[in-house]
């Protein structure tokens, strides 16, 4: 049933009273009649009566439609929606989803995020010329419509989109009074959670499922290296793990690997739907610098993310603090003669405790005196990440005293001192390595079963460790791994002393000694890091100095410089990456004019699994508890504000009076011009 907005206008059909006196006015009006002795001057049109009859009938309804139209036009009529509003909406939130998987092609044709903003920019359209508009994706500013317009219209891709949850907040803190909110996005089922819908279930909130078509999409999962160490000039495996986030096969993709503008390896590689495939890459370095590497791949239609960059740098010498008696000097041979170790040495009593803080390596070789302030140096050492080695001594009721509240200190529970006679110590053998161990990969490339072992006295007994790298043939730990903080402690059973064990003549010993140095290193930096993490962990070098408390770092890629948030901690700088950096590649961070090293930034991959909710699985998860959710389907026939209006407000017709009103108008102009004209009367021929 029609339902007219301002009914009082239906007054202006008194002026049908117009038209209808003209009517009158103009069938008293005397007609001309010409005559046929002047029919050679002018043509004579030939109407009769009933015609012009019928002519001025024409006239004067099409006179009465429009001024009827007209009056309509200004009523406003409307057909009422089957659920009507209750209360006057203030304002009105549009959650853009502008993640990268919204470049992806639409059903229409053109990417997601356009048919997003077309049918963000309806919005306005729908509710009065009160109303205030929010765009979450931007700010939580109050918008006019033409504003809400524009700022639609300026929406692009960013790497570090908001997540729906965070818009979602974001525009329920910012509203003003009654608000409803339309949320616009591919809901990608790896990304979206539905429990960010379900915590605000007073306002009322509709959902606009977009969805892309349905293909194959090969991206570059991660890189990863087999040795965390890297020697510059020798091979390096670069494991590169491809990925199908599409729901078709993609049979022979094209793999580029490049380092710095050298192109290193290609190969192809099928991938098939949901699964993943890991390739290896030999590589090498050349050079200490910092190398801005890529991997990049051929995949249509779905390009953008398609490369996938990384840094791979050599690694600096590995720092090794040994700390021991005067008589030791066993860890000082393996560590003293090789490039790759920066060895210091320094007695117990001589230690200055700043050098615990640049160590990857701290080895506790046999110390016999365990002060509170070396033991309180050490456990902070390793809780901030360093790697201690405790080779324990051969020593008497007060060395175990100290050594076993160290032990508590550093979380190692269950360790016990053996009754060993110093005089003549019985030893046992060790049992041969375990090679399926991760602690010994790449160390051995045969077993040899008849391999003589070395033989043991131990001191420490311990019930269990994190892994036990070593073993006594009886079944004890030898060497013993703990986690601590966020370092790592090794624990050997047995002093290095030759009457308590003959392991550092072994040939053992240097591999084992070598795989703790090269596990001892840590760094900071990741080859790749993505665009939406929050915090990035770097590791300054020791002639980094910090000046003041003011932010000094920058991060800057081609012409684009951003501060980020920053925060120093113990030589590590831990940074956000700021909203300004949203496209992914590589950024230089620089401090005081210098660069310090360079990051990789990558899009999430979460956004390459194109696996989407459709509205009824959407509808399925939200289920009939929430009646303030609703799910509008995405088609081509209307739009969803359209969609909104005819279920709520209301199907306007004023257009359609309007259209009637011309198309009246255009009758009357038509019928004046050319009704009524008939054939010329024949010209009387004149006597000669």
């Amino acid at each position: 049933m029609m339902t007219l907005t301002y009914p009082w206008f239906l007054l202006g059909l008194l002026s049908i009273a117009i038209p209808v006196i003209i009517h009158f006015f103009e069938l008293r009006k005397p007609q001309r009649l010409l005559f046929t002795n002047v029919g050679f001057i002018r043509e004579i049109k030939l109407v009769t009566a009933r015609q012009r009859q019928i002519r001025h009938l024409l006239i004067l309804f099409a006179r009465i439609g429009f001024l009827v139209f007209l009056v309509l036009l200004f009523c406003q009529p409307f057909i009422p929606a089957p659920e009507q509003q209750s209360t006057t909406v203030a304002t009105v939130a549009a959650v853009v989803d502008t993640s990268p998987s919204m470049i992806v092609e639409g059903e229409k044709g053109g990417a997601l995020l356009d048919e997003a903003v077309e049918e963000a920019q309806e919005l306005p359209r729908v509710y009065p010329a009160s109303a205030r508009y929010l765009l979450p994706a931007t700010s939580g500013t109050v918008l006019t419509a033409s504003a809400f317009q524009n700022a639609v219209q300026q929406l692009t891709i960013s790497g570090q989109a908001r997540s729906l949850k965070s818009s979602l907040e974001r525009g329920a803190t910012s509203s003003q009074g009654s608000s409803q909110t339309f949320v616009f996005s591919d809901f990608q089922k790896g990304s979206f959670a539905p429990q960010a819908l379900l915590a605000d279930t007073i306002n009322p909130v509709y959902l606009v499922p977009l969805t892309g078509k349905q293909t194959a999409n090969v991206f570059i999962d991660s890189v990863l290296l087999d040795d965390a160490f890297v020697r510059p000039g020798a091979d390096i495996n670069l494991r590169v793990r491809l990925r199908n986030g599409g729901v078709a096969d993609a049979a022979n993709c094209q793999v580029k690997v490049f380092v710095g503008a050298q192109q290193v390896a290609a190969y192809q590689a099928t991938v098939k739907a949901h699964e993943s495939v890991v390739s290896s890459v030999r590589l090498r370095l050349d050079g200490p610098a910092v190398q801005q590497c890529r991997v990049e791949v051929e995949d249509f239609p779905v390009v953008f993310d398609n490369t996938y960059y990384f840094t791979l740098q050599a690694s600096p010498q590995i720092r090794i603090l040994d700390i021991s008696s005067q008589q030791a000097a066993a860890v000082g041979r393996v560590y003293n003669n090789e490039e790759m170790f920066a060895y210091t040495n320094s007695s117990a009593q001589q230690l200055n405790y700043s050098q615990l803080n640049t160590a990857n390596l701290i080895v506790l070789e046999e110390v016999t005196r365990l002060d509170n302030a070396m033991r309180e140096n050490l456990r902070r050492a390793v809780g901030q990440g360093a790697t201690l080695v405790i080779i324990p001594p051969a020593g008497v009721a007060k060395v175990q005293q100290d050594y076993s509240g160290f032990f508590r200190d550093l979380g190692i529970a269950g360790v016990q001192w053996e009754n060993v006679a110093s005089a003549a110590p019985a030893l046992q053998d060790v049992a041969a390595p375990d090679l399926q161990n991760p602690f010994f990969q790449d160390v051995f490339t045969s077993s040899n079963q008849r391999a003589v072992m070395p033989k043991v006295a131990p001191v420490l007994r311990w019930s269990r460790s994190g892994a036990d790298i070593l073993k006594m043939r009886n079944g004890d730990g030898y060497l013993g791994s703990f986690s601590s903080g966020k370092g790592k402690v090794y624990l050997f059973a047995a002093p290095f002393q030759n009457a308590y064990s003959d392991f550092t003549q072994h040939a053992l010993f240097v591999p084992v000694m070598y795989r703790l140095a090269m596990l001892s290193y840590q760094t900071e930096q990741r080859v790749a890091y993505r665009l939406n993490q929050t915090n990035i962990a770097l590791r300054l070098a020791s002639e980094v100095k910090v000046q003041g408390d003011e932010p000094v770092v920058s991060l800057r890629k081609d012409s684009l410089t951003a501060i980020p948030a920053q925060r120093w901690e113990s030589g590590t700088l831990r940074l956000t990456i700021p909203a300004a950096v949203q496209v992914p590649g590589f950024y230089e961070v620089i401090y005081n004019g210098k660069i310090l090293t360079t990051l990789a930034l990558n899009i999430d991959k979460a956004e390459s699994e194109l696996a989407y909710y459709s509205a009824a699985e959407l509808r399925q998860l939200i289920g009939s508890n929430h009646p303030t959710i609703q799910v509008y389907e995405h088609g081509a026939d209307r739009s969803v504000a359209a969609h909104y209006k005819a279920q709520r407000v209301g199907t306007p017709l004023w257009r359609y009076c309007l259209l009637m009103a011309l198309a009246c108008l255009l009758t009357e102009v038509l019928l004046l011009r050319f009704a009524g004209k008939g054939k010329p009367a024949p010209v009387p021929a004149m006597a000669a």
